[in-house]
């Protein structure tokens, strides 16, 4: 800071140039624009390359960061950045911007850009690199190895060095141990694996992410429906969609649009939480309108209604327990190994017994507290039902919304609460209104 203050260039460069470039990133996210401009001139496009492919998006606009840069600078950074993170950087801009950066830029990196922008969002082909290293069954290992020390300089990766045939199928994958260790003359058919797996262009990133999990790959190569090798998805790209996946869940799950971005202006927060507030507001007119349909239960058996609250919250915390695995298990994929009638089954068992065990459980507390046998048999019987029901519920209404291929997670938390709350007055009341004669005598 000392020397980006007096101007030093030289110290500048030698103090900042030593950090990683996460630490870079770090750096200057902490800076004014005024600051920033001088760290502009202090580094060239390609050394801003590195420290820009580690900004995180829900922490800076890039259109604002850009803007900020002098249009030919930027287009140079774009340029030396990872075709990639190049493309997750355009995204963020308007189309207008994309064609005004992609016409300056360097030709090739503009091309290789152009490839990716029209691949749809959050698919495979969106989150591939096209900076791979690909080499041909036919040659030799001396070979193989000359375009490895040639090209890995603009490679993302060298660790699996993919085998394609004459016409760029994808033929087999070699990792960079094998490669080394095989003698030098020796056929790269010869030592490849054969059995390579792949995605394709249009797979799910988040698909891609679970077989990245489950295999344990560093890379993962991406073809089209002819085999061709397009490119590459590599780790540090699918940590980054777990992480968005992820964030995205939870965000539905707590029953907010989006909890990507910190929004420190309040009306931007209040924006993006009332459409789902105002919903449940509405919900929760219902769940009043429903109670006062039983006024005259209420105004007969006064005690009925203390016990409201704790049958309507013991509904919404089954229910958001059951719809939590259920959304966890679509999302890591383990419920679609799984039939649904096994899963409806063992949801209704837990549903069966978490519900006895409360039912009997506060019935023995009712009636050592009221007195009241009847009354807490009552309120046992509502709870043991209710359980049973809320635990369905939680659990089959993201397993229906995956079916119709909408994302699970918009059966949120304080959705699926206020729907178990309008279930569980139904079934209490309902139930004391059917027996009103015995709690009235």
């Amino acid at each position: 800071m000392e020397a980006l203050y007096s101007e030093k260039i030289d110290d500048f460069r030698a103090e900042f140039l030593d950090l990683h470039p996460y630490n870079q990133a770090e750096f200057f996210s902490e800076l004014d624009d005024e600051d920033r401009a001088k760290v502009y001139n202090f580094l060239s496009p390609e050394e801003m390359a590195d420290l820009f492919e580690n900004l995180e998006a829900d922490e800076e606009d890039f259109k604002d960061v850009l803007a900020q840069m002098n249009p030919n600078y930027a287009a140079d950074m774009l340029s030396n950045m990872y075709a990639d993170d190049a493309v997750d950087v355009l995204n963020e801009l308007d189309k207008d911007q994309v064609a005004s950066y992609l016409t300056i830029m360097d030709e090739e990196a503009a091309q290789e850009i152009k490839d990716l922008l029209h691949y749809e969002e959050y698919t495979a082909g969106s989150i591939m690199t096209t900076e791979f290293i690909a080499i041909s069954a036919n040659q030799t290992v001396r070979s193989a190895m000359y375009i490895l020390k040639k090209e890995a300089p603009q490679a993302e990766t060298i660790y699996y060095i993919f085998v394609v045939d004459e016409d760029k199928r994808l033929a087999g994958v070699i990792s960079l141990r094998d490669l080394i260790v095989a003698d030098d003359e020796t056929m790269i058919a010869e030592v490849m694996n054969d059995r390579v797996v792949s995605v394709s262009v249009g797979e799910d990133q988040e698909e891609v992410a679970r077989m990245m999990r489950d295999y344990n790959f560093l890379a993962l190569p991406v073809v089209d429906f002819q085999n061709h090798l397009l490119g590459i998805i590599t780790v540090d790209d699918i940590m980054d969609v777990m992480e968005e996946e992820a964030s995205d869940d939870y965000s539905k799950l707590a029953g907010i649009a989006d909890l990507d971005t910190v929004d420190r202006n309040p009306l931007a927060a209040a924006k993006k939480r009332l459409p789902w507030l105002i919903i449940l507001l509405f919900l929760g007119m219902f769940t009043a309108s429903l109670i006062g349909r039983f006024e005259d239960t209420l105004d007969k058996v006064a005690i009925l209604a203390v016990f409201i609250p704790l049958i309507a919250g013991m509904a919404g915390n089954t229910g958001t327990q059951a719809l939590a695995v259920a959304v966890r298990g679509i999302a890591t994929g383990d419920l679609d190994k799984e039939s649904k009638w096994n899963i409806i089954l063992r949801e209704a068992g837990t549903g069966f017994i978490t519900g006895a065990v409360c039912g009997i459980l506060i019935t023995f507390v009712v009636y050592f507290w009221k007195g009241e046998l009847f009354l807490g048999a009552l309120v046992g019987i509502s709870i043991f039902i209710t359980l049973i029901i809320a635990t369905l519920a939680g659990s089959l209404v993201p397993l229906l919304m995956h079916r119709l291929k909408i994302d699970p997670a918009v059966a949120s938390g304080p959705f699926i609460t206020t729907i178990n709350d309008i279930i569980s007055i139904l079934i209490y009341f309902g139930i004391a209104t059917a027996f009103m004669s015995y709690l009235t005598k």
